[in-house]
């Protein structure tokens, strides 16, 4: 593959010869791995944390979703030019800065004062993490030999799991004994022993001015995904395209993609292939993994105010039941690890997709009152679909792809997987707003005296809808009702995605000979 094409790949690729003996190999695992959970933790720590910050900094329901979305978004945007800034100032140097940077931006997110601080510093945490993954992947393939690398590979993907398994549970722990800043202030000790770490152990690698990246094409499309998720995130309270911003953010948003698609396909070495869409298996695969990240990402995102405003869950019990969701994830990793290439990739993706689908279906039936117990299954069940998902997807998704432009692939997976979240997360939020206003409007329609309900809560004095204490405990009833119906419709919207999504499965095909692909990717 050419340099430009590595630059604008993201996939921080390894040489294809025998690793040599490395000393104080095991100090740079440990130190690379450490970075790599640091990262992984922050994609799920601060869920928990969501109504904790919402009231510091004085936000909405739909704007502390920002918290969420910035990170992502920001991540998507710089994880392909990542082996661009490796080639160009090496690895060793881009890992520092990228620790440094990513540990500075955390403390910064713990000391914010508003909504627009911790925005814009999460927005540093994404760009400064997005390396962090495919860094340390790539540097840890580089110092095992070829038939010590699954075993490394399988330390690599625990690693990326712990943190949707730990950040529930540890940011739960630090909000409700310390205060929620101690979600971001945790990445210090871990940063500083990595940072270390990394200039003890760590060997640089030959840098070169001759590498280019296409800031044209990658320009376009973070613009593009930038407007998008400010159209999306802004929309609900501006009310959609009578507002004039949300108008502007829309017409930059088409004409950076189209300035983007027109580069694509008319220009030579752009940051997105063509080529790459001419194989069914890759084409289908990047729409399946976005519809993944939509969902899963999102229902992690709905599940925070549920478990604690709806249910009135303290924040430490919230991330205890959340918990099993990437326990789920990461034990069926595991099981269908071994199963890749033993049984149809089709059939382990249309179980995954069943898995969640169901999970789905049982959570438009949940209330308030609902047991423990059911949330930590629905919740297992729901992470044992990811988990039956992701390898099996990437997999069936990179076999039948050309190995040049599998750099530039695994690229584009990722990004598509981290644009699907962000929009699932700005999308349901809105709709749960909308849902909820929509939904209280019609159920105080049928708040009269001749409501057989209103009747007997007023001859049992629960409710004296005549004076004012009885009438705002009346509205909170409504309000509600309101807001479980609009769970309800979010959690259903979801669900029908998925089944929409299956029938692509279909559209798969076996190959003839499966390459060797690293199952890894999936996680980065």
């Amino acid at each position: 593959m050419s340099a430009s094409a590595t630059a604008s790949a993201g996939q921080i690729s390894s040489p294809a010869l025998p690793a040599p003996k490395v000393a104080n190999r095991g100090a740079i695992t440990a130190c690379v791995i450490l970075a790599v959970i640091m990262q992984a933790l922050d994609t799920t720590i601060a869920n928990i944390a969501l109504p904790h910050i919402q009231g510091s900094v004085a936000a909405s329901q739909d704007q502390i979703n920002w918290v969420l979305t910035s990170y992502i978004v920001a991540a998507a945007i710089m994880t392909p030019p990542s082996g661009f800034l490796a080639a160009r100032f090496g690895r060793k140097r881009l890992l520092l800065v990228s620790i440094i940077g990513f540990v500075v931006a955390s403390m910064l997110c713990g000391m914010a004062q508003s909504l627009v601080q911790i925005v814009g510093f999460r927005l540093m945490q994404g760009v400064f993490g997005a390396a962090l993954v495919p860094l340390a992947q790539a540097i840890m393939l580089d110092i095992y030999t070829p038939e010590e690398r699954g075993g490394a590979m399988a330390v690599f993907g625990v690693a990326v799991m712990v943190g949707p398994v730990l950040g529930p549970v540890i940011g739960g722990w630090l909000t409700d004994h310390i205060s929620w800043r101690w979600i971001f202030y945790i990445n210090l000790p871990i940063g500083l022993v990595a940072m270390l770490g990394v200039m003890a152990f760590v060997t640089e690698t030959r840098s070169s001015t001759a590498v280019k990246l296409d800031w044209l094409g990658f320009g376009m499309l973070s613009i593009a995904i930038g407007a998008l998720q400010v159209f999306l995130d802004r929309g609900e309270q501006l009310d959609w395209f009578s507002s004039g911003e949300i108008q502007l953010e829309a017409l930059i948003c088409a004409a950076a993609f189209y300035i983007f698609l027109v580069h694509t396909f008319t220009g030579k070495d752009t940051f997105v292939k063509p080529r790459l869409f001419v194989d069914r298996n890759f084409a289908v695969g990047v729409v399946l993994i976005s519809a993944v990240g939509l969902t899963y990402y999102a229902a992690m995102a709905l599940m925070t105010p549920y478990l604690q405003s709806l249910m009135g869950y303290p924040v430490v019990t919230a991330g205890l039941v959340m918990g099993p969701r990437g326990i789920g994830t990461m034990v069926c990793m595991f099981i269908v690890g071994r199963m890749v290439g033993k049984l149809d990739t089709r059939l382990l993706l249309l179980i995954g997709f069943g898995l969640t689908a169901w999970s789905l279906y049982d959570m438009t039936g949940w209330t308030p009152d609902i047991s423990q117990w059911q949330i930590i299954v629905t919740g297992f069940v729901q992470g044992a679909g990811l988990g039956f998902l992701f390898v099996p997807l990437t997999t069936v998704t990179f076999q039948t792809l050309d190995a040049s432009l599998r750099g530039d692939g695994t690229g584009l997976y990722n990004l598509s997987r981290n644009i699907g979240s962000s929009v699932g997360i700005s999308m349901t939020s809105a709709l749960l707003i909308e849902s909820t206003q929509a939904n209280h409007a019609d159920l105080v329609t049928h708040i009269t005296p001749y409501n057989q309900a209103l009747q007997d809560m007023t001859r049992a004095k629960l409710i004296d809808p005549l004076s004012a204490a009885g009438q705002t405990m009346l509205d909170g009833m409504v309000g509600q009702q309101a807001t479980i119906i609009a769970y309800i419709n979010d959690f259903k919207l979801m669900m029908l995605l998925t089944l929409a999504a299956m029938p692509l499965v279909f559209f798969l095909r076996k190959a003839a000979k499966p390459r060797e692909m690293d199952h890894s990717m999936a996680m980065e």
